[in-house]
């Protein structure tokens, strides 16, 4: 438009438009002003003559009449099919490169000059290099050529991202459950799902006849069986004798980041019992290296979901209750740290490095102790203990820093001798410490304010939180460091100690001397854990092998021992807290599920 034809007066004039009628139903009564009544009235007449002349009839038969409601009837649209075409032409890097060129120089130009798709399709260098590719025309593909190029300039970025790691790690888990599913139905105690096989008729045909032959020799294999007097005298045993308890390994927590190290601790979630936390160190030519607290997940047992690096070997692991998220880590320097596992920081929460009175040595052993175990859920208090190789028995605080006090300085004993006929009396050596390594503790099931703890010296004190008097008595019956004590969680006055000793020692809270005392193999036992649904069936883990003692059926020999494999030496043992399994970690970084086969009845 011109300036004067912009600049002119415009008139615009609004009017209504014709009424649309949607829905018109004409009206049964008529008003007898109208000009129609008359006509209406001699029709109604009619129409009542003709009724009246039908009640006489013969051909006339008043009756009721049920109308049929029509079929549904579906009303279809239809629009305009969308054609699709496709186009080609042929194009070489010059012709990108003009494209490209003349849309920066000509950015309004919107439509391309005729002739130039012929000139470039009759080039001789465009059919003896070019490519036949579905391109449009070249100011369209200016913004698209761009595009392209910025992305294939930033890669990284697209791997790096966020997004595709979380879609990563979720179709990871998908792979790893259909992988594992028969293991881990069966961890579950769930029916395994069996992929049908799809086989045509000939292959069926031959698979029924397999059968048959087999059905027929193991027929003729019991026939010839049922006159064996060994069969006859094994039908006569009693099921317990028949059905003897074993262990089949499901699968195994590892993978290259923890090979090379040794398995030091393990601990469930307390509120995830698919949560599991493992502790690595390694010990080379006795130089402490890097240690890892991994956490694994059922859904993944090829890779763990959180990776927390140490700068020393981590001795102890576990999670809290009051605050599931956070998990306490124990290092062979005497560093404790806390991390969440909520996030995706590997940076520790709290750190002891500050503290004025952190641990001088190796912290063996660290446990959340509940103090009201009857409070609620949200009212829970927890106090984080730890034990260590400098004999601190200490209790952690957390607040803006970690800070601890020592609850019990746990002091040499002092060994006395027998005197041998004419041998004289020799001067008392000082002990280089005054201080006994501990080495293990645990808590009464029942009373918080009670708990054990092990020395290195063999010793077992009854210690006390609350009062004057710390130790309330020690059990001497170990020759050697004690590696765990566990209070017996039905029996609440039993409890078993192991020790490098190669013995494992059963006593009663009121007497000093054990009660009973089993050894296997000369071999340093590590660990051992008394069975969540049985108080006298327990586990025991020496270099050698894992041992299952039911001191109903012996307190001799185990009743099922598996040996560990050439490769490495078993650590520590765990039991499953929702199924029939066994955790066994050994010295080459694998944490191995085993499911508990014919394991007797809990009783009383």
């Amino acid at each position: 438009l011109t300036e004067a034809e912009l600049e002119q007066r415009v008139d615009i004039y609004l009017s209504e438009t014709d009424t649309l009628w949607m829905l018109h139903l004409p009206t049964a009564v008529v008003s007898t002003e109208a000009e129609e009544a008359e006509r209406i009235l001699e029709r109604n007449k009619i129409y009542v003559e003709l009724c009246n002349t039908k009640i006489d009839s013969e051909h006339f038969e008043e009756k009721m009449v049920q109308t049929i409601s029509g079929a549904v009837k579906t009303k279809e649209v239809q629009c305009e099919a969308i054609t699709v075409a496709e186009k080609g032409m042929m194009v070489t890097s010059w012709d990108f490169d003009n494209s490209l060129d003349a849309s920066e120089t000509e950015p309004a130009e919107t439509e391309e000059p005729p002739g130039t798709a012929e000139k470039s399709s009759k080039s001789p260098t465009t059919e003896e290099q070019g490519q036949a590719v579905a391109v449009p025309s070249a100011t369209e593909s200016a913004v698209p050529a761009r595009r392209h190029e910025e992305r294939e300039c930033h890669p990284e970025a697209i791997l790096t991202s966020e997004n595709l790691k979380r879609d990563l790690v979720v179709m990871e888990r998908i792979l790893m459950e259909n992988i594992f599913q028969p293991k881990l139905a069966v961890y579950r105690q769930i029916p395994v799902l069996i992929e049908p096989d799809v086989a045509s008729d000939t292959d069926r045909e031959e698979s029924e006849e397999e059968e048959d032959q087999e059905e027929k020799k193991d027929e003729k294999k019991q026939e010839e069986a049922s006159f064996k007097p060994s069969v006859l005298s094994d039908a006569n045993q009693s099921p317990a004798e028949a059905a003897a308890p074993s262990l089949e390994q499901l699968w195994s927590y590892s993978c290259d980041l923890t090979s090379g190290h040794s398995v030091s601790s393990m601990a469930w979630n307390k509120v995830n019992p698919d949560l599991l936390a493992v502790g690595y160190r390694e010990f080379v030519s006795q130089d402490q290296k890097e240690g890892l607290a991994c956490c694994w997940s059922l859904k993944n047992p090829m890779w763990p979901e959180r990776i927390f690096r140490c700068e020393h070997g981590v001795t102890a692991v576990d999670f809290s209750l009051a605050s599931p998220n956070l998990l306490a880590v124990g290092m062979a320097n005497g560093r404790v740290a806390v991390y969440d596992v909520q996030s995706r920081s590997d940076a520790a929460l709290l750190d002891s490095s500050a503290s004025l009175n952190k641990h001088t040595g190796p912290v063996w052993q660290l446990r959340w102790v509940e103090q009201d175990r009857g409070a609620a859920g949200g009212d829970r208090k927890e106090r984080l203990m730890c034990i260590s190789g400098d004999g601190r028995m200490t209790q952690w605080f957390i607040q803006q820093r970690l800070d601890c006090f020592d609850v019990m300085t746990i002091k040499r004993t002092q060994s006395r001798k027998k005197k041998l006929p004419g041998e004289r009396e020799r001067k008392s050596e000082a002990p280089i410490s005054q201080q006994a390594a501990g080495m293990c503790f645990d808590f009464h099931p029942e009373d918080t304010d009670i708990f054990l703890a092990g020395t290195e010296e063999g010793h077992i004190h009854l210690c006390s939180c609350s009062g004057k008097e710390q130790i309330l008595g020690t059990y001497k019956g170990h020759k050697g460091p004690v590696y765990k004590v566990a209070w017996n969680p039905s029996s609440t006055d039993m409890f078993l100690s192991c020790s490098a000793d190669w013995s494992i020692l059963l006593w009663h809270r009121d007497s000093h001397t054990p009660r009973l005392t089993f050894t296997s193999v000369t071999a340093f036992v590590h660990d051992i854990k008394w069975a969540p649904k049985s108080a006298l069936i327990f586990a025991a883990v020496n270099e050698r092998r894992v041992e299952i003692w039911d001191l109903s059926v012996s307190i001799f020999n185990p009743v099922f021992f598996y040996a560990a494999s050439p490769e490495g030496n078993l650590s520590c043992i765990l039991f499953a807290k929702n199924a029939e399994c066994l955790l066994l970690g050994d010295s080459c970084g694998q944490v191995g599920v085993w499911q508990l086969h014919d394991l007797p009845a809990p009783s009383t």
